[in-house]
């Protein structure tokens, strides 16, 4: 699956520019965090980060991104989001948009993402939601899973992250031919098909971008194809419980 998803991306991001963090909807939400976090990581962002670029850790699994994100002041390496490069505890701030749902191990990525966190540091993150929901798209871009809200919350508490709030995200097309005629242009023309999707879509997409409502814990998730959220890593000292006499 790694592999899959490096050659998809390879190919996706060759042919795109790198688009600035302030242009997307998270932008109001990352900005608010940014004084606690003077050291930051942002995971699988590709040329669409939402975090600053220059000083911010960036990991991806494309050589493309991580080239572009260097060349303007970024600290990107290459890895994976189940195997994380950093000590424990080094950062004030991470952000996983539409990362965590590719990995085959989820369990291990969310170790991971608590594991470097600071006690009481925010993570950002954003997943596809129900199963029933699958089409060919998530095939396409290699999703491992869609998240039934009752797992999700589950791990997040197994692993010391403490829920804020949440709110619907995303922008994956939601008009069954639009979606299938996108799939068709994957398969049978898709250097087209990805340059369509960087240079008109992509675009259009952030153009017609709304302001993020956020509820406080999990939404209602009815009609929901995708969540972003916003959750605090516990203090390590309340999940090491001494042990009894």
């Amino acid at each position: 699956m790694v592999a899959a998803n490096r050659e998809f991306y390879d190919a996706l991001w060759s042919r795109a520019h790198l688009e600035c963090p302030n242009r997307f909807n998270t932008w109001p939400l990352i900005s608010g965090l940014l004084a606690e976090a003077p050291a930051r990581l942002e995971i699988g962002p590709g040329l669409r980060p939402r975090l600053p670029i220059r000083g911010t850790h960036f990991l991806d699994i494309s050589g493309p991104a991580i080239e572009r994100l260097n060349a303007r002041g970024g600290i990107a390496v290459m890895g994976e989001i189940t195997a994380l490069p950093y000590r424990e505890g080094e950062f004030g701030l991470v952000c996983a948009l539409d990362v965590i749902e590719h990995a085959e191990d989820d369990e291990l990525a969310f170790r991971e993402l608590s594991r470097v966190l600071q006690d009481g540091a925010p993570l950002v993150f954003s997943v596809p939601l129900h199963e029933k929901c699958w089409t060919g798209f998530d095939d396409c871009v290699g999703h491992a899973r869609r998240y039934e809200p009752a797992v999700l919350l589950a791990r997040m508490e197994g692993h010391g992250l403490t829920l804020e709030k949440s709110a619907s995200f995303g922008m994956a097309p939601k008009n069954p031919r639009l979606l299938k005629f996108g799939m068709d242009s994957l398969v049978k023309h898709r250097a087209g098909a990805m340059l369509l999707y960087n240079w008109v879509l992509m675009p259009l997409g952030r153009l017609l971008q709304k302001r993020l409502k956020f509820g406080p814990g999990m939404i209602d998730t009815n009609g929901v194809d995708e969540v972003l959220l916003v959750c605090r890593r516990r203090p390590r000292t309340l999940l090491r419980l001494p042990a009894q006499a």
